[in-house]
């Protein structure tokens, strides 16, 4: 990683800063701010040394002037603090409008109330990038993709967060574009790091991305947690979370209106995703709340070829959504859903409760194998209770390749004025049930079980203890 050289400080600033107890700030260049009566804290996975502004690099928060060179260069000046305690870069209130930008390491991004990062319209403002190697073309054509608005790759503990700040995507622009086929390359994502270790996103409001809005991928050690995400629900593929060959992440406490799946979770396309070869696993969904009427409150797949396992969800809420849990796949996604674990779903007006798809026939192009078969196997559901639902489980297999292994216990279901008059359609998955109403199809036997399990031992993300961090608010000091 470059880091640039330190500018010299004044030694008579310093011996202030030292006398009145603000030794918590490192500077690089002298400039007094507003000054405000009280501090800051916030928790992370780390604190940090130094702190810097928006402002002290040529910011402007008036919603019209462009700061994506403000945000690039406070992010290039900040990068030599990595090996020196770190480093957080504060956006005080205002709206910032901005381009697409990378964090560095060991580095925190803090999102004050009252400020919003305003996602630039403009698509030069978004560099192309390669696609992803797991996916081998872009998800919305054969392309490239537009860098995200926020990102970065092969970083190690990196936090975006705030109070309650706000980062808006502005993206009806580019869902104007998706739906008249005007776009070549795939739609920007609001954040996505790749490549990188020990992320956490948490305390912030994210609105209107382009499409995907919160984008780990080949990462690991996540924590993403008190979220508020919010698309109109008719918006394209405007996916809440999704880890994407990743592993140890925690989602918790997080709230999302969405126009596609609320959670995803992915491990690449087809032939690109088995070459790569990378699973999501080890990962927790906890009080997740989702409102999505065209989609699932927690996908798995479709883009699965790398393989997901491991994967718990526990008090899960939705609100007028299509379904609960669904998973997704087809022939030649290859690789495995195994060993997942849901215990506790609240759920109001769905289409289906449960819904299993072994024909989600998207491909990324020709060459992919249609012999290569997902496995799913060992998929658990415990303490479900739903009302106003239309079907209770819509699961189907694949008719050379059949899903074994569910459990489905504890379950009620109510159902809507005008349900469908076959509940349950199964074919070619096999399992187990215990009281579940109404009754289950007869593939899944009812062998008298009290519960199906569900793992008692803690995730590694759930023994991380977050940090209390202070943010000097007395003076602000670059």
């Amino acid at each position: 990683m470059a880091v640039s050289q330190r500018s010299t400080v004044s030694i008579n600033v310093v011996a202030t800063l030292l006398l009145i107890g603000l030794i918590n700030l490192s500077v690089t260049v002298c400039r007094r701010h507003v000054s405000y009566e009280s501090g800051i804290t916030y928790s992370a996975i780390n604190c940090r040394k130094h702190t810097a502004f928006l402002t002290d690099f040529g910011g402007k928060g008036d919603g019209v002037t462009s700061n994506t060179a403000a945000f690039r260069a406070a992010v290039h000046s900040l990068s030599q603090f990595a090996n020196d305690g770190g480093a957080q870069l504060v956006v005080p209130p205002g709206k910032w409008l901005t381009g697409s930008f990378n964090l560095t390491s060991h580095f925190t991004l803090y999102i004050q109330s009252g400020a919003v990062i305003l996602a630039s319209q403009d698509e030069s403002d978004y560099p192309l990038v390669d696609s992803l190697p797991s996916y081998g073309r872009g998800r919305d054509g054969p392309g490239g993709r537009f860098s995200s608005l926020i990102g970065g790759c092969y970083l190690t503990d990196v936090v975006i967060t705030g109070g309650n700040g706000t980062i808006d995507g502005q993206g009806s622009v580019w869902w104007k574009k998706f739906h008249s086929k005007k776009l070549k390359n795939t739609r920007p994502y609001l954040i996505e790091l790749m490549y990188s270790t020990q992320i956490q996103i948490s305390n912030l409001t994210l609105i209107d991305s382009p499409s995907w809005f919160v984008h780990p991928v080949y990462s690991s050690d996540i924590i993403l947690q008190d979220l508020t995400i919010r698309a109109p629900v008719d918006s394209p593929n405007t996916d809440g979370i999704d880890p994407d060959s990743c592993k140890n992440v925690k989602i918790q406490d997080v709230f999302i209106v969405s126009g596609d799946d609320c959670v995803a979770v992915k491990s690449g396309w087809d032939e690109y995703g088995i070459k790569f070869g990378m699973p999501s696993e080890q990962m927790i969904i906890r009080r997740l709340t989702c409102i999505s009427p065209d989609s699932a409150v927690i996908a798995l797949g479709s883009e699965m070829s790398g393989g997901i396992k491991n994967i718990r969800a526990e008090d899960i809420r939705a609100i007028n959504s299509e379904s609960g849990i669904r998973i997704k796949t087809a022939p030649g996604r290859g690789a495995y859903v195994t060993d997942i674990f849901v215990d506790g779903m609240n759920l109001h007006t769905m289409k289906y409760v449960f819904w299993t798809t072994g024909s989600y026939g998207q491909h990324p192009d020709p060459g992919y194998d249609p012999k290569a078969l997902p496995q799913v196997d060992r998929i658990n559901y415990r303490n479900v209770v739903a009302d106003n639902v239309t079907m209770a489980g819509n699961m189907g297999g694949i008719e050379e390749d059949p899903f074994k292994g569910f459990c489905i216990s504890n379950v009620t279901i109510g159902l809507s004025q005008n349900p469908k008059k076959l509940q349950w359609n199964c074919t070619d998955i096999s399992g187990v049930a215990s009281n579940v109403t109404p009754e289950p199809c007869h593939l899944l036997t009812d062998e008298g079980l009290t519960n199906c399990e569900y793992p008692s031992d803690p995730v590694p993300t759930d023994k991380v203890w977050l940090k209390t961090c202070f943010l000097s608010s007395t003076t602000q000091i670059l």
